[in-house]
């Protein structure tokens, strides 16, 4: 019989990082079925909160750690992760110890899974044995085969603030929020993997150097795997080979639409998702090999073991897949070994953790009300959905004559056109004396209240993405709670609330979860949402565009352009789909092709002028 490999999961997909606390404790709900997630080490705080909560739920022993220690942070995140670990190595340990049961923990992990797994395959030949003795020898070999998904954890390589003591004297960089993170999962008893998003940090990449769980053990096992968040190849390939250099292998590369996303949304130059899955397709073994030789000679050097052959190289895709057959599409044609899917999750109680009222407005939310705002401090774009109680908050704090949050936690402070010291654009310190810089400005009362409008915009993501997680567990809060949540605009076509079982069933094709709303191919939808991008940036600069601006406009538009192409041939190769569908696609292709032209005839001018 063939069984997975050991330590193997038999799930094509995973769950992303959401927010700070969307999935902060997923892997606590789900983590025993095999399904693998991400934690957000962004909020330290959060972490202590949550760990305190589940030490007594789960009766564990739990220090907690005070700002006044130094390494405060690296300690809460270390605690917290240790935490998790252990209760899901203890409810492992008690579905081994059940029986084939209707409807318990142990049935569900096997019931979960994809059919055409080698698991799901073997668990369906215990259910069809007549013969007593083969049934049980079956079920003894299935519960070899229970594994935990892996506890991954998430640092958003921009957040990377430097702190100082309790005298405000500057702390070194190893104790910058993004370096204490790395060290809080470096030290922590987890195997699992570091994912890193939102671009290149350098002194983060290099101080991973400092933990000796990120290199590999006599026999090529590494405890603790790199995993990068990449928009593209060229991304992928330069942050592999700095990480290379230094005898830190990046085990993959998890490619994410770089628009039809949730939360912060990170364009590309144009580039499609289908021709960079394409390209990742075709020099998948040419980046394997490269970095492979470049690894060896930096572990050579350090005096550590060096890999044997090609270790774990996987390529994963996420952002805006809605179907099972476009999951399908994407393992067999782009041949990627997982895919992300997130905001679905946040409709399902058991995978994600958020308040009622906030879950309740995401299911009755549509179209028009997903949409890529302005509300991040950090001045990247951020995908979020209207009517939700922090909008509410920061308006009434404007009228009432009090904009801004009191900014207690200061994890996205960046800033510093009115401090020394970095401080939030969301916060009460830069509102204020932005507000009354505008007054004093002269412009037209329309314009001026526009303008007002940008600045008060901002919402307090460090505490209102934390809100839902503090309301749902009932946890006292000394400040008032006001949820925000970042949801991708797939999230339209799921309008109820959805039991795991559903979720994963909807996955794998054995149901259809969506709502009457007619749905766009994910990677159609992409392209809509990037020339729509596209439109807007021109508009942006339409006044006195400098000629860089304009040649990376034209960069853009021609990358579209290409991805049209692209997908004009690709289309066939959706056997799974009906021929309706295909044509559908054609004739969408044909009209996004015709809006691109139009717009720029629109601006001809202007972009010839960049050309030449």
């Amino acid at each position: 019989m063939t069984i997975l490999q050991e330590n193997e999961s038999g799930h094509s997909f995973h769950i992303p990082v959401m927010g700070t606390a969307f999935t902060i404790d997923t892997p606590v709900k789900l983590g025993r079925f095999g399904i693998s997630s991400v934690i957000s080490l962004c909020d330290d705080e959060l972490c202590e909160t949550m760990g305190l909560h589940y030490a007594a739920l789960f009766k564990k022993s739990y220090i907690s750690v005070d700002k006044s220690d130094k390494d405060y942070r690296a300690k809460r995140i270390q605690n917290y992760l240790n935490l998790v670990n252990d209760i899901v190595s203890d409810q492992i340990k008690r579905m081994k110890e059940m029986s084939f049961e209707h409807d318990n923990d142990l049935v569900k992990y096997f019931e979960l899974l994809p059919e055409k797994s080698p698991l799901g395959q073997l668990y369906k030949d215990m259910l069809a044995s007549e013969l007593e003795n083969e049934k049980k020898l079956l079920q003894d070999e299935l519960k070899k085969h229970i594994y935990a998904g892996s506890i991954d954890a998430n640092i958003m390589t921009k957040l990377d603030r430097d702190n100082f003591d309790q005298e405000n004297n500057p702390l070194s960089q190893e104790y910058s929020d993004a370096l204490a993170a790395l060290r809080g999962f470096a030290t922590s008893n987890l195997r699992a993997s570091i994912v890193f998003s939102a671009g290149f940090n350098r002194r983060l990449y290099s101080y991973i150097e400092q933990f000796d769980d990120f290199y590999p053990d006599k026999t090529g096992f590494l405890k603790k795997k790199v995993v990068l968040k990449v928009s593209d190849f060229r991304s992928a390939l330069t942050q592999g080979k700095f990480l290379a250099k230094k005898g830190i292998w990046v085990s993959e590369y998890r490619i994410e639409s770089g628009l039809n996303c949730g939360g912060h949304a990170f364009a590309t130059d144009g580039y499609l998702l289908g021709p960079i899955l394409e390209e990742f397709k075709t020099k998948r073994v040419e980046l394997g090999d490269s970095l492979l030789e470049t690894c060896n000679e930096a572990l050579q050097k350090k005096n550590k073991v060096v890999f044997n052959g090609l270790p774990d190289l996987k390529v994963t895709v996420q952002g805006g897949i809605g179907t099972g057959k476009e999951q399908a599409f994407l393992l067999s044609y782009f041949e990627v070994d997982r895919t992300g899917w997130a905001s679905p999750f946040l409709l399902v109680e058991e995978a994600t953790t958020l308040d009622e009222k906030t879950r309740t407005l995401l299911c009755k939310a549509g179209k028009d009300d997903f949409y890529l705002s302005g509300i991040s401090p950090l001045g990247v774009p951020f995908n979020t959905v209207r009517g939700t109680e922090s909008e509410e908050q920061k308006l009434d704090r404007y009228k009432n004559g009090r904009p801004g949050s009191p900014c207690p936690k200061g994890y996205l402070v960046s800033n510093t056109e009115y401090s020394k010291k970095p401080v939030c654009t969301a916060s009460v310190f830069y509102q204020r004396r932005k507000l009354k810089e505008l007054e004093t400005l002269g412009l037209e009362a329309t314009n001026l209240e526009a303008e007002k409008l940008k600045v008060i915009n901002k919402a307090c993501l460090c505490e209102d993405l934390a809100a839902g997680a503090l309301t749902i567990n009932n946890i006292d809060n000394e400040r008032p709670l006001k949820s925000a949540v970042c949801p991708g605009p797939n999230l339209a076509y799921f309008s109820r609330f959805f039991s795991l079982k559903e979720m994963v069933n909807h996955i794998y094709d054995k149901i259809n979860l969506l709502n009457d709303v007619p749905r766009s191919n994910m990677f159609i939808s992409e392209l809509k949402m990037y020339i729509d991008y596209f439109k807007n940036e021109l508009k942006s600069f339409s006044v006195a565009p400098n000629d860089r601006q304009l040649k990376t406009l034209i960069e853009f538009r021609n990358n579209l352009f290409e991805g049209i192409e692209y997908y004009k041939s690709m289309i066939p190769e959706f056997v799974q789909e009906s021929v309706s569908y295909r044509e559908i696609m054609k004739k969408e292709l044909l009209e996004q092709y015709q809006i691109l032209k139009s717009i720029s005839i629109q601006y001809q001018d202007e972009l010839q002028v960049a050309a030449g």
